[in-house]
């Protein structure tokens, strides 16, 4: 009952945008020296203005603490703006983009820095400077300013080493810029062949599409379309979620008026479309077991039209503090939060039987979630997955007696791993046979949403699932499963 893991951005007028021009920028100042001369600073060259050198320092000192992998990325960014508070937006965004950069490609970056022998220094910053020169085509002009002692002699053994190998002839993990574990995990899996995991991983390469959606209570998609228009954030329907909306850019929707008055949130559409396959309605009790900080839980407090009763709970205090204040937003009076103990707390058991549905969206891997966390597959194992996947059994099994007969329940994840997905919606349905398995494309479709073929996907024994990938439907990563408790 954990989510997966943005940071909160200052919106101080005296920004590094400031500070770095000022260090690299166009300064012409005369003074006096100490014999009384006139003296003039130069002006940075172009190429100097460009990539500042206190820039790079930053990003290097950035990317160092991130290579840890003791925190999650975007909580190690957001501890550094924090500190660093004279950092204005763009250079947030443009520190970011380069630490993001680098984690989505360290596998090649590694590689190829491994064998063009650099002088003795820490990895993170060869690691910047080899995005520099491979991922952006800054040639030896544009970075000269940035090298020291020797480093211009690496440079040449760098763009050397980058043409020795070609693609085809890289280890598949390091093609495919992911650990050795995925791969294994993803080669085994019958419906991810090579060229299919090809695709994948030059999906998982992107960042992922702005996602946004109405809250239904209260707004109207082409309503919200159309202001969305009028302040210049351009926007489209998303093709399969009926609530869902895809923002061109990364503009910031959290100043939007609409978003402020709670007429819409930001939620990926893969996640929209798992509370349309549990399709709440109104007057029924719903539980959100597994429920973070709540995006699915006001989705379904909007589609139960306020009425009934929604529970919404987790293990993490923390997270269900942060739903409060967007329950509020978004006009919600149906949200009764919990926090467990653990799956098995007396205080969500002791409603064992009344459930209509039951939504377990559960702690997982978040392999298909890399395009937003491209951090999770080098701070993972394959041992963390499997105590993951016991795990997952364990919740859903505390799951099963909570749901009345008649009554839904669904199993998520956003893992691209048969061991957390089919693999245990196999184990739920032998060790449960009081439920029945749902075919969820079907279900999908009985509610109006329409999912191409390739969303259906099935366990190794056949049983009928939904998976949805970045490559195929431009959503993260996710599978569903759905049960229906016999009467």
């Amino acid at each position: 009952m954990i989510k997966k893991p943005k940071s909160r951005q200052s919106h101080s007028s005296r920004g590094a945008t400031a500070a770095v021009r000022k260090a690299a920028g166009k300064v012409v100042a005369k003074g006096s020296n100490k014999s009384g001369a006139t003296s003039t600073v130069a002006a940075k060259s172009p190429v100097e203005q460009a990539l500042p050198r206190p820039f790079i320092a930053q990003a290097i000192s950035l990317l160092a603490e991130v290579l840890k992998f003791e925190r999650p990325a975007d909580g190690v960014l957001s501890q550094y703006f924090k500190t660093h508070r004279e950092l204005g937006h763009t250079d947030r965004g443009r520190l970011a983009e380069m630490t993001y950069l680098v984690l989505r490609h360290l596998n090649s970056l590694r590689e190829v820095v491994g064998r063009s022998a650099p002088p003795e220094g820490h990895e993170a910053r060869y690691l910047v400077l080899a995005a520099l020169i491979r991922l952006q085509n800054r040639n030896l002009r544009e970075i000269e300013h940035l090298l020291k002692g020797d480093e211009t002699e690496w440079f040449g053994r760098l763009k050397a080493a980058g043409q020795e190998k070609t693609p085809e002839s890289q280890s598949a993990a390091v093609r495919h810029e992911w650990p050795s574990w995925l791969e294994d995990a993803l080669a085994a899996t019958p419906s991810m062949p090579e060229q299919e995991r090809d695709a994948l991983s030059r999906a998982l390469l992107q960042p992922a599409p702005l996602d946004l959606r109405i809250n239904p209570l209260r707004a109207k998609r082409p309503e919200i379309l159309a202001q969305l228009e009028k302040h210049g954030i351009h926007a489209a329907e998303t093709p399969y979620s009926p609530w869902g909306m895809r923002v061109e850019g990364k503009p910031a929707i959290q100043r939007h008026p609409a978003f402020e008055k709670g007429d819409m949130e930001v939620q990926d559409e893969g996640s929209q479309l798992l509370v349309a396959l549990l399709a709440p309605k109104r007057g029924e009790m719903v539980l959100d077991f597994c429920a973070g900080a709540g995006g699915k839980t006001l989705l379904m407090g909007a589609l139960m039209k306020n009425t009934g009763r929604l529970y919404a709970t987790d293990i993490s205090e923390k997270r269900l503090a942060k739903l409060g204040p967007r329950v509020a937003r978004a006009g919600l009076s149906n949200v009764q939060t919990i926090r467990l103990a653990h799956e098995r707390d007396d205080r969500i058991q002791r409603l064992a039987g009344k459930f209509d549905r039951v939504l377990v969206d559960a702690p997982c891997s978040g392999t298909g979630t890399l395009r937003r966390n491209p951090d999770l597959k080098w701070r993972q194992t394959a041992e963390q997955v499997q105590g993951l996947s016991e795990m997952q059994r364990k919740i859903l099994d505390a799951a099963a007696p909570l749901v009345r007969p008649g009554g839904v329940l669904v199993y998520a994840t956003c893992s691209l791993l048969a061991q957390e997905n089919g693999d245990v919606q196999q184990a739920f349905s032998a060790a449960h046979p009081e439920f029945e398995v749902i075919d969820p494309v079907q279900q999908l479709s009985a509610v109006g949403v329409e999912l191409p073929a390739d969303a259906a996907c099935q366990s190794s024994d056949g049983l009928p699932g939904l998976q949805l990938l970045p490559h195929r439907h431009n959503t993260d990563g996710f599978f569903a499963a759905i049960w229906r408790k016999k009467i």
